[in-house]
């Protein structure tokens, strides 16, 4: 699974998904810094770079990691090449997320991550891998991550769909035969193993993670470098904060993050590296 992809976000995604969390507006910004609101405006839109100093000046008030941001800025971090055995990522054309496979056994037992994009190559890659699918985990409500879940299903029906129950109205009729997992709870997988479900809300009210033997599928929760928008109809931008903070940075080190957009990371390289923490 190299790791080649860019990160999920910019300079300015970051900006400005602390912006819109906390609530400031670019004129507000300004004033407290001293940066023209133009040149904020223009770092939003991904034109031009912030000096250490304006990153410093903005994550003060964003309340974001002043060095983290200004690394980012500068494009000074990217997580280096990530594998883990037993998981194969795949692209979701012509969504922009990532898709997941684990697999125990040589894929006699397998579990898939968020069924998106077009239904055939989903499938395709399903039947070449010969995976014998146990699971279909989805992490959040968002079409790009649930929109193929119906072909899926129809082509192993044998597998159980698991979702929490705040989104899994996301996918239609299926809804009903979905396992509404709670936090916290586990799956078993394998004849020693188990899925452990996380209820991280706040990109969504029902955005959920998938922990398994050291992987954690994190949705749109946490990316290399950033954290998903506040899109929750309850939750908040500080839900999704307090999912990281309290269930995925009391996990190992080493635990490998495969995030639904963007390059794998892991728990360590996300305290040291991401300017929300």
């Amino acid at each position: 699974m190299p790791n080649a992809l860019p990160l999920e976000d910019t300079f300015g995604d970051i900006v400005k998904k602390a912006m819109r969390g906390t609530g400031s507006a670019s004129a507000q910004l300004a004033r407290a810094t001293g940066i023209p609101a133009e040149q904020i405006e223009q770092w939003l839109k991904d034109e031009g770079a912030a000096t250490d100093e304006q990153a410093r000046a903005i994550a003060t008030v964003l309340a974001l990691d002043g060095g983290k941001l200004a690394d980012s800025a500068a494009q000074r971090w990217h997580p280096p090449p990530i594998e883990r055995p037993g998981v194969r990522r795949h692209s979701q054309d012509p969504q922009p997320s990532n898709g997941y496979v684990f697999f125990l056994e040589q894929g006699r037992r397998a579990a898939l991550v968020d069924p998106a994009g077009i239904p055939e190559n989903l499938l395709r890659m399903l039947r070449e891998g010969d995976y014998h699918l146990q699971y279909v985990l989805i992490t959040h409500k968002h079409a790009d991550h649930c929109d193929a879940t119906s072909d899926v299903a129809k082509a192993f029906p044998q597998a159980q769909i698991v979702m929490h129950s705040l989104d899994v109205h996301a996918i239609g009729p299926l809804a009903k035969n979905a396992l509404p997992l709670r936090d916290g709870e586990t799956l078993p997988f394998g004849n020693d193993a188990a899925i452990r479900m996380l209820h991280t809300p706040g990109h969504t009210d029902g955005s959920s993670s998938f922990l398994f033997r050291g992987s954690l599928f994190s949705g749109d929760t946490l990316f290399a470098g950033s954290v998903g928008g506040a899109y929750g109809d309850n939750s908040t931008y500080r839900d999704i904060l307090n999912s990281v903070r309290g269930k995925f940075f009391t996990l190992p080190d080493d635990t490998v993050v495969m995030p639904g957009h963007g390059p794998p990371s892991t728990i360590a390289l996300e305290k040291q590296h991401n300017p929300f923490f």
